[in-house]
């Protein structure tokens, strides 16, 4: 079990290339860029990119795993602040900025293997004491 007073554990994300192929069609996403790495290199990328959404998933994903149905994830935004490629290792942290009452607001951040900041965010959390729906 987690422990809800020091927020969320780290959680680590090495997107594949064929995850990236997958996610684009389960989102009915066309661009290139995410599975066609020809592509993304004459837009002077690495490789194929991430896509925004999926940096989303991963920061939700460790809010996810933190609140382990003791909650329900009340708001969420994130903003991309650097792209990201398949072998990648982007770890998401976060850290509680807010209390109020059954309230628990998030902040969110998601880490390339270089420290380099790809994407940020945040959350509010409505925590539960015994795994009822909150109010």
């Amino acid at each position: 079990m987690t422990d809800l007073l020091n927020g969320p554990d780290p959680l680590a994300f090495e997107p594949t290339s064929l995850q990236l192929f997958r996610f684009s069609a389960a989102t009915w996403n066309p661009h290139l860029i995410h599975y066609d790495s020809g592509y993304a290199e004459t837009e002077g990328y690495p490789d194929v990119l991430v896509q925004s959404h999926l940096h989303g998933c991963f920061l939700v994903e460790v809010v996810r795993r933190w609140i382990d149905g003791r909650g329900e994830l009340r708001h969420f935004s994130w903003r991309n602040r650097h792209f990201a490629v398949p072998g990648d290792v982007l770890t998401c942290t976060g850290r509680i900025v807010e209390t109020d009452g059954d309230l628990i607001t998030l902040e969110l951040e998601e880490r390339n293997q270089e420290d380099q900041v790809c994407a940020t965010g945040s959350a509010v959390v409505a925590m539960t004491s015994s795994g009822e729906e909150p109010s």
